[in-house]
């Protein structure tokens, strides 16, 4: 069984970085999780890598038009997936700068 103690963590999305050390590097967003929901938020990430390969790869057949690309439908899906966990976990600052981003009302649509 995990632990179920909160931890604070730092995220860095374009990266994917987790850190639980704020000075390592720049940082987007501030949360508090456990270990299961680090791990969560990690396959999402690693989802994203994934589906990015597979991008780049096929990417060298460009008559495949972006809205017809399943793999960037997943990672479009995985992203509002990783803000959703952000926004849920996040500090009041993490929350605000979703919302003033507008990205949970384009996670909102979606669903």
């Amino acid at each position: 069984m995990m632990d179920q103690t909160k931890k604070t963590y730092y995220i860095t999305v374009g990266s994917g970085q987790i850190s639980q050390l704020s000075t390592v590097s720049a940082w987007d967003f501030k949360i508090e999780a456990t270990d299961e929901e680090i791990v969560q938020l990690r396959e999402y990430f690693d989802q994203v890598y994934s589906a990015d390969f597979q991008g780049f790869l096929r990417s060298h057949t460009p008559y495949v038009q972006y809205h017809y690309d399943r793999e960037n439908d997943a990672i479009d899906e995985t992203h509002k997936k990783i803000y959703r966990m952000i926004y849920e976990l996040g500090d009041e600052e993490a929350r605000e700068h979703i919302r003033s981003q507008q990205l949970m009302s384009k996670i909102d649509e979606q669903e």
